[in-house]
């Protein structure tokens, strides 16, 4: 039964606009899980399997794994925008539910989030890192905890070449509290690896023994 209020704002698809849900049946299909094979390092996917790909090999990086649900192609993308910047909070179940049947339980003490920058998460009104934490901690039982901080402002990612987006993070992040010897590092979306890789470095500096990375989407490299 249609509300007063549905009438004024009718539900329309985030994603594509059409519909009268707030994620369409073709679009939830659209967002399917990423399929192995997959880099075994990073989680990309790949031809076959490997340990570490074109994408992570010669790097060094601090993480154990890393696992995405979905791509960060159109589809992710438009997710992702009326998610993080519409403020379309509702999203984020959708989020927690992909992730959690894509991305098997890892095998960790507790959950943490890459910490968003203040005045941002401000101007959004949320955090859609902190979201999907909350939604994984649930289904997975396990607790999240505040073992990361921002020291430093860093200069926007957007735009940046791989090289720029590591040294630009380089030191951005610090451990906040006692860490966790074996955590899960959650964000919404990894592009190149060097958040994530700067904020597990910071968690192993501090104690971590081991740090998995796991979001909602991921950037492709074309040519995969």
């Amino acid at each position: 039964m249609l509300r007063p209020l549905d009438l004024l704002l009718p539900v329309r698809c985030a994603v594509c606009g059409r519909g009268e849900r707030l994620l369409c049946p073709t679009c939830l299909r659209a967002l399917g899980p990423l399929a192995p094979p997959l880099c075994a390092r990073c989680g990309t996917p790949t031809a076959w399997p490997v340990e570490r790909c074109a994408e992570c090999a010669g790097r060094r990086i601090a993480f154990r794994t890393a696992r995405s649900a979905v791509a960060y192609d159109d589809v992710g993308r438009a997710f992702v925008r009326a998610w993080k910047e519409r403020g379309l909070r509702e999203l984020g179940r959708y989020a927690g539910l992909l992730v959690a049947e894509a991305v098997p339980r890892p095998a960790v003490d507790a959950l943490t989030v890459v910490p968003a920058d203040r005045d941002r998460t401000r101007w959004r009104g949320h955090s859609t890192a902190e979201s999907l934490a909350r939604d994984l901690a649930a289904a997975w039982e396990l607790p999240v905890v505040q073992a990361l901080r921002r020291v430093r402002r860093p200069e926007r990612q957007r735009g940046l070449s791989r090289a720029r987006r590591r040294a630009n993070l380089r030191g951005a992040f610090a451990a906040a509290g006692e860490v966790p010897r074996r955590l899960v590092l959650v964000d919404d979306v990894y592009t190149t690896g060097a958040t994530a890789n700067a904020a597990a470095s910071a968690l192993r500096k501090d104690g971590a023994r081991s740090v998995d990375v796991v979001t909602f989407a991921r950037t492709l490299r074309e040519g995969r």
